[in-house]
């Protein structure tokens, strides 16, 4: 048990996993609100509406998210963070006064939407890439494990709280929830103990340091394996923020708080997949993230199949549970894989194509949405990610120059280096001889 929570351990890490309780409960109140308003009360059900306001929260990355990583690699981010905290908090309170005051409407979100993704773009690899300057190396995976199940617990809270805000008092109270909220990770960061970190050298500005940071990963395969595998996961399968809700109200005729039981059964697999990465002492492997990736894309093309809300409820959780393992495990083979004055840029690079590209799913799946189903859009997403694991498997296989062999024994295929290729042609040599 001890070992499961050992980043807690830290005083620093304390503060900012309790500032982050708080903050990603508001946060996912925001992101139920939100879907619910675009679907439910300014569109009256339209799916691709819904997703082009998520792919406008989520576009600003592509275009911004890799000089977040600039930003971090250059100036302290305790100060880069609380400048982004406080952005968002102000641009989620502006969205529940417009409500307030009857002048929310579609445009208006989707300017909203994209403002605050350009906030979000800026923020995410700085936090990111901060966690490893509060724990140090050694405690890192355990922080990032613990990291994913403080959001994913806050997962649980958060929608279902959202559901009974909309039900009983319309939309703008969870904005002003979540406005406030961002006030305890600022406090929190403004607590810590500068001595007790553990803070990367700063670069200097210079001309090429984006590429830079894209060559240093390019020439990296344990950096580019997990950059491809999110990537596309991440673009075609993580999009159930709008699967949930087509599905809630789409097939099974439910409302917002039948919607927020999905999130919260979702959340609750992902907390225990949390948990389960936390107890590794070992740093994740090219095999974990191959058979979590692989475990995920068979649940949830699976998941588009199943006959009642109570399966598709209960299915989520097993889904929840492999896609933090995935995540998890991806996040901390890229930290502990890059250099301290790089990492950064690195998860920038990773949140850009892992977050950047989600309006690409988004408007896929709101496409398929109204046109086939969102059956078929959840299976569609399962089928591209058991794709991409195979892409991303062979990629890896052939840049650490491996071979695939069959096991004699078993007859299971197994990898086997160019070196021990080699090996085993001299030993048949000086045999036949």
């Amino acid at each position: 048990m001890r070992a499961m929570f050992a980043a807690l351990s830290l005083r620093n890490y304390r503060l900012y996993a309790s500032g982050q309780v708080v903050s990603n409960t508001g946060t996912w109140m925001g992101r139920v609100t939100q879907d619910w308003l675009v679907y439910h009360i300014l569109t009256h059900d339209n799916s691709f509406a819904l997703g082009i306001v998520t792919a406008l929260q989520f576009m600003p990355t592509l275009a911004f998210g890799l000089y977040g990583g600039i930003l971090g690699d250059r100036y302290p981010k305790r100060k880069v963070l609380t400048v982004t905290q406080s952005a968002m908090a102000a641009i989620s309170a502006l969205s529940g006064l417009l409500i307030v005051f009857g002048v929310m409407r579609l445009w208006t979100i989707c300017v909203i939407a994209f403002v605050f993704g350009v906030a979000s773009a800026l923020d995410a690899p700085v936090r990111q890439a901060f966690v490893v300057e509060m724990v140090g190396r050694d405690k890192l995976q355990n922080a990032v494990s613990l990291n994913s199940a403080t959001f994913n617990a806050s997962r649980m809270i958060g929608p279902a709280i959202a559901g009974l805000l909309i039900e009983a008092f319309g939309t703008a109270p969870a904005f002003f929830v979540n406005a406030f909220s961002y006030l305890a990770v600022i406090v929190s960061i403004l607590a810590m103990s500068a001595s007790e970190l553990w803070p990367a050298p700063l670069v200097s500005r210079a001309r090429g340091q984006l590429r830079e940071g894209l060559t240093y990963v390019k020439s990296r395969p344990e950096l580019m394996l997990p950059v491809l595998l999110m990537g596309f996961i991440g673009t075609f399968g993580f999009n159930f923020q709008i699967t949930n809700a087509l599905v809630a109200q789409g097939v099974f005729h439910r409302g917002a708080g039948s919607y927020g039981l999905l999130s919260t059964a979702q959340a609750l697999g992902s907390v225990a997949g949390a948990l389960t990465s936390a107890r590794r002492r070992r740093r994740p492997r090219v095999r974990m993230l191959i058979l979590a990736g692989a475990t995920f894309g068979l649940l949830e093309a699976v998941s588009g199949f199943l006959p009642s809300y109570t399966a598709f409820m209960v299915w989520l959780v097993p889904i929840g549970a492999a896609g933090i393992l995935l995540a998890t495990a991806c996040n901390s083979m890229l930290q502990l894989s890059s250099a301290p004055h790089m990492q950064a840029r690195v998860m920038a690079l990773y949140t850009t194509v892992f977050i950047g590209c989600a309006p690409i799913g988004s408007l896929l799946v709101g496409w398929l949405g109204n046109q086939v189903g969102p059956q078929w859009s959840l299976f569609c997403g399962g089928v591209i990610s058991l794709a991409a694991v195979a892409g991303s498997a062979l990629y890896y296989v052939r840049s650490q120059r491996w071979s695939i062999r069959i096991s004699e024994p078993l007859g299971w295929p197994r990898l086997i280096s160019r070196e021990e290729i080699v090996d085993q042609a001299l030993t048949a040599d000086v045999r036949g001889r």
